[in-house]
């Protein structure tokens, strides 16, 4: 698959999908004008390439939020190998959101649009009451179409640590891609992350099955 489809949807799953964000302004500034920096491991730790997404503020049009992300792509040598800029346009009324992609080095951009269904969603970060997680995410054709129709997202087994410096969160992590009713591919995780004691995002390791992960660095 085309490494920037892969970027895309892999930074839709690292912030629990930015379509679901919308349905709650304070999530979605979570990321709002941010620095993000994704760091890709293999199972001996050994840095394979990482991301950055910077994310600029969210801005509000009549029922809609919208926000740019301009994102790198770089090699272990700290080299860029390709940039491209996405806007997420969100219709928080409709939980959908259009994702518009556009290289710099290919002028013509792709788009699709994105439907979610959520449970418990907007209560991802309520520290009192760390319940399971479900979102459902439908995609109508366009850059992501690899996936196929659907994508289901589950956050489970979820622990609070609070050390006076930091929250921290511990959990479980899966996610299923379905082409036509046919699962396609599945990804199972083992998830930290912090938190300020104010609750803003600071940072999230995902650990796979094989020992190998990615970790988000959010500035």
């Amino acid at each position: 698959m085309p490494k920037p489809y892969n970027t895309v949807f892999l930074f839709l799953l690292n912030v629990i999908s930015l379509s679901i964000y919308a349905q709650n302004d304070m999530l979605i500034k979570q990321l709002s004008n941010r620095l993000v920096v994704r760091e890709n491991f293999d199972k001996n730790k050994k840095l394979i390439n990482k991301q950055t997404f910077n994310v600029g503020n969210v801005i509000k049009t009549n029922d809609y939020l919208e926000i740019d992300v301009v994102t790198e792509l770089i090699d272990k040598n700290e080299k860029v190998i390709d940039k491209y800029a996405t806007i997420y346009r969100c219709k928080p009324n409709e939980s959908s959101i259009m994702v518009m992609l556009l290289p710099f080095s290919k002028p013509n951009s792709k788009k699709t649009k994105i439907n979610s269904i959520s449970k418990n969603f907007k209560e991802l970060y309520n520290l009192n009451n760390l319940e399971d997680v479900e979102i459902q995410i439908n995609f109508d054709s366009g850059l992501l179409n690899f996936f196929g129709s659907k994508s289901k997202i589950k956050m489970y087994d979820r622990v609070l640590k609070n050390n006076n410096i930091e929250n921290i969160i511990s959990s479980k992590l899966n996610a299923k891609a379905y082409a036509l009713g046919v699962r396609i591919k599945q990804l199972n995780y083992t998830v930290i992350e912090k938190l300020t004691l104010n609750g803003l995002l600071t940072f999230q390791k995902f650990t796979e099955e094989d020992g190998s992960y990615f970790t988000m660095t959010y500035k």
